[in-house]
């Protein structure tokens, strides 16, 4: 397996703890203002983004989804809206965000349909060829090993099943570029601070995104790990991608 850049980046840089359990006592710490402050650092146009990352789908019909670090099940709940799948798995590391998740689900009815598990992207507990697609929203920066986590993602898929990455990525235009850096350098971790007490947080939101394989560099990564149809899609003048490929 290759070693990443971002594999690297770490939320607290004097811990020993491994990266999987950093980015875990992170989001347990930021889980219950993490949906607001999501909606209010993007002006809540990452509803946006992960509506268009689901419709990716759409001609799939996927009946049985998995959705890997579901968080707190933004995607596995617009998922159910957008898809009517029969089934969707949510997994996350973060004990946190599955019960912010749970009680989304829960108040939404879906719990019929939805299930959220604490489950790891480079470990996942299903068998071979088990779900028709596969999502991640914002989740593999946070990968320990990212290609060990999209060779899990890709065994579970069903042939023919698809996978779809929705990511950060850096804008490259010249005046977005600028702007974009001020915010993600002092916008974007003052008020993380101001909110959730955990610049840490969004310090390493704009580490791991700096370092992160975006691009073809990602769809590259997809290719040589027998990914096919892999394509990327650049949203809101490069601010975000949408990565995708089939098994």
């Amino acid at each position: 397996m290759t070693d990443f850049a971002h594999d690297t980046v770490v939320p607290y840089k004097d811990s020993e703890s491994s990266k999987k359990q950093q980015v875990a006592a992170m989001f347990d710490d930021i889980a219950f203002k993490y949906d607001f402050l999501n909606r209010f650092l993007s002006a809540g146009i990452d509803i946006k983004w992960r509506k268009k990352a689901i419709r990716q789908l759409a001609d799939l019909h996927p009946k049985k989804i998995l959705d890997v670090a579901t968080g707190t099940a933004d995607v596995a709940i617009m998922a159910n809206a957008i898809l009517k799948p029969e089934k969707i798995i949510g997994i996350d590391i973060s004990d946190g965000m599955l019960e912010m998740g749970r009680k989304k689900v829960e108040k939404a009815g879906l719990e019929n349909i939805i299930e959220l598990l604490n489950g790891d992207s480079e470990t996942i507990n299903f068998e071979d060829n088990s779900f028709d697609a596969v999502t991640v929203a914002f989740g593999v920066r946070n990968f320990q090993q990212l290609e060990k986590g999209l060779s899990e993602i890709k065994r579970v898929l069903k042939p023919g099943g698809k996978l779809v990455v929705l990511e950060f990525s850096k804008p490259k235009m010249p005046g977005v570029k600028s702007m974009y850096n001020l915010y993600m350098k002092v916008i974007c971790p003052n008020v993380g601070k101001l909110f959730s007490k955990n610049r840490n947080a969004y310090k390493y939101l704009d580490e791991s995104i700096k370092k992160f394989p975006e691009g073809k560099n990602f769809t590259l990564i997809l290719d040589n790990l027998g990914y096919s149809n892999t394509y990327c899609k650049p949203l809101s003048l490069g601010i975000c991608s949408i990565y995708c490929g089939t098994k």
